[in-house]
Order: C-alpha cells, then structure tokens, then sequence
C-alpha cells in the first residue's frame, strides 16, 4: 500500500520500469504530466510548470517568486494524487517534494551509459555523440535543479532507500526486487502513514493558496499541517496580509484551525 518514487537520468528506464510495478503490485503509475495538468488547473500554463521543472536555475532564479509559485503548485498536486497510497510516481524529485517516512519507498534507478545512448538513438534517432551529449547535458540540469531547491546532491545514495544499477540486472529483475521491497511491512501504509499523507496534502494545498493569491502572491511561507491545524512560517510584507493569510487558510477544506506565530510582520520603519 505505499508510495513508489522513481528518480533516474534521462532515458534509464524509469517510465518502462514504473509501468512494471504497476502491472505487478496492481498500483496507479502518474508521471510529471499527470502532476502538472492538475497544477495548471490554476491558471497556469502547463508549458510554465514544466519549465519550472526542467530548467536549470539561474542566478536570476534567486530572485524570481514564478519558481517558488510553480512548484508550491506542483508539490500540491502531487501530494494530493498520492495522499490514498497505491502509486509510483516517476518524475523529477518525486522523493523531495514529498519528503520522507516509512510510507515513501524512494528509489533509484542507474543505467550504463551504451543503454542509455541506445534508448535515444531509438526514440530520437541521435548518433551516439549526439545521445551523449544530450544525456549529459539533461543529467547536469537536474543536478543543478535538486542543488539549488534543496542543497542536495541528486545521486547521493542516502537520499533513497533502494538503489538499483541495471549494469548488473535486467529490468525485469530491478521491477521484482522493488516490488518486493513494497510488500515488506516496513513500507505498509498505516492509519498514521495516511496521516501523515494527508498532512503533507493539507499543508501544500494552503501553501499554494497563498502562493497564487493577488493579494499575497509575494509570500514564500513553510507549511506544516497536523490533523487539520496548519503551522505558517515566513515574512510578511505588510500588516494587513496576515489576516489575508488567514482568510485563504481557512477557505480550505480540511483546515481546523491554524498556527500563525511563525509568520514574522514587517520592520516597521
């Protein structure tokens, strides 16, 4: 009953081994485009989202609130599609967005450069020169990406629970042993696993609202939810945006009540 994510590089497998444990534990299989039609149901263009993804930061990223905004919406879709378990979600930092806990089965999957290489010159008809190039360049972007968000290193093995190189095994052999990994009662999605599921989907969905709100949309605020009681941290712009803050907070269904002590009002001058 857990929650799979798949992280690889490009063209290592991840969508055909996804889409086998699917079929074996009988699991929903949602990908980046599933995530990202839902999030531009906000009225935000799908090709934006996906940029929000892709593109590499830059050093004008430090000072852009579109990114933030963007992925506060991504995270909430994506909490949202697995908050009822049962679901492999292969796309970028599926095991960032949703943070860890024993209901999160994070692998990883690693490919040889000749197997990668050949799944483009299938897909894209590049020469090899061509595929590597472009392997290289995609894989640096998504380093550059989970370094900048998250001051991670994306192939660090202590980010995952289950590494699978596929140097050594066929797909069909990594797709058994996660697979079995899943089952075992470690990754069993308990009444408190749910909870916790449901937290994380509470929290982000507040953290969105905010986050494309006119009146607030400037705000870039950490959110945490327990049992329905959402916690707020972050700077205000200006007095009157913390009973805004409140206002959207409370428009969303399942919030109880909220913690705001952590919002810090503006210097005044």
């Amino acid at each position: 009953m857990s929650v799979i994510t798949i992280s690889r590089g490009s063209f290592s497998g991840g969508k055909m081994l996804a889409e086998c444990l699917a079929a074996k534990l009988g699991y929903r299989c949602i990908d980046r485009d599933v995530i990202v039609e839902r999030a531009a149901s906000h009225g935000v263009t799908q090709d934006e989202l996906r940029d929000a993804l892709e593109r590499p930061p830059g050093f004008l990223d430090r000072f852009s609130h579109k990114r933030y905004k963007y992925l506060a919406l991504i995270q909430a879709g994506l909490a949202e599609e697995v908050r009822d378990g049962k679901v492999i979600y292969h796309g970028l930092a599926g095991h960032l967005l949703l943070g860890g806990g024993r209901h999160i089965l994070r692998t990883r999957i690693i490919a040889p450069m000749d197997y990668r290489i050949r799944l483009v010159h299938e897909r894209l008809n590049y020469s090899a020169a061509e595929a590597a190039a472009y392997i290289q360049k995609m894989d640096d972007q998504r380093r550059r990406w989970t370094s900048f968000l998250y001051g991670v290193d994306w192939g660090d093995p202590l980010l995952y629970d289950l590494v699978v190189n596929l140097d050594h095994m066929t797909l069909e052999t990594a797709c058994h042993i996660i697979a079995a990994a899943a089952r075992r009662r470690c990754f069993e999605l308990t009444p408190a696993c749910r909870r916790a599921l449901a937290d994380l989907a509470l929290a982000s969905k507040v953290r969105a609202a905010v986050a494309i709100t006119p009146s607030t949309e400037g705000l870039e605020l950490e959110s945490t939810a327990d049992d329905g009681v959402v916690s707020l941290k972050g700077k205000l712009a200006s007095v009157n945006q913390l009973e805004e803050v409140r206002r959207i907070a409370m428009e969303i269904p399942g919030v109880v009540d909220l913690n705001l002590d952590g919002l810090t009002p503006p210097v005044q001058g």
